[in-house]
């Protein structure tokens, strides 16, 4: 029962082949633009939350870092939909495999800091040592803002990795509960069921939030560098 509860999270296979580049090419399908642009609530509602969103990750980043809107617009989208994807029944979540999280977090988290240390070196560098502190610190401080810089990107992998992980295992604990009360006690049953909903509404709200916070936490890193 132990081993069954983790099967969920194993990459899907098909005749011995890996299907996580089409669980990857997913939100691509999904966002298929059609050959003219087609004026709806739906496409009004999507380009609204888009410009929201955009306005708020960029209002605290200079002109100099208004330049990456695209990309961590691009971002967020991405990993938004493949969270929400992976809450159907029967499909798979990419994001729960912390290799994928860390090929994501690793790559941008650097092109911030080499960013920094390209166009302004010498703040990026005096990040490392908070301004007035005494000398006898100074060697322990730099040690610890260093580890602090390096931890960065495994702080940003490992957190969207352990909250739709932890979720993912708390639904499939309450749904394999509600199956197994359904013959020996329908009322606590539907109690476990109603639960199971409330749940599945809170995963929606995880789900939207972790992406938001991860493309948030990219864009703080960037403000550091630009």
């Amino acid at each position: 029962m132990t081993l069954s509860l983790f099967d969920q999270f194993l990459a899907p296979q098909l005749l011995g082949l890996s299907l996580m580049t089409i669980a990857l090419a997913a939100p691509l399908m999904v966002l298929t633009a059609p050959a003219r642009p087609i004026t709806n609530r739906l496409a009004a509602l999507q380009t609204n939350a888009i410009t929201l969103i955009t306005k708020q990750l960029m209002t605290p980043l200079n002109p100099r870092g208004h330049t990456w809107s695209l990309p961590i617009t691009t971002v967020m989208a991405y990993l938004l939909i493949i969270n929400l994807i992976g809450l159907i029944p029967y499909t798979f979540t990419p994001t729960t495999q912390l290799a994928l999280n860390m090929a994501l977090a690793v790559p941008l988290w650097l092109m911030t800091v080499l960013l920094g240390l390209r166009t302004q070196p010498t703040n990026s560098l005096a990040h490392m040592l908070p301004l007035g502190t005494p000398t006898p610190l100074v060697p322990a401080l730099i040690l610890i803002e260093t580890v602090s810089l390096f931890i960065r990107p495994l702080a940003l992998g490992v957190r969207l990795t352990a909250n739709l992980t932890a979720g993912h295992l708390l639904m499939t604990l309450v749904s394999s509960t509600t199956l197994a009360l359904l013959t020996m006690m329908p009322t606590l049953a539907t109690l476990t069921a109603t639960l199971l909903l409330l749940l599945t509404g809170l995963e929606i709200a995880v789900a939207v939030i972790q992406a938001y916070v991860f493309t948030l936490l990219l864009s703080l890193y960037l403000q550091d560098n630009t």
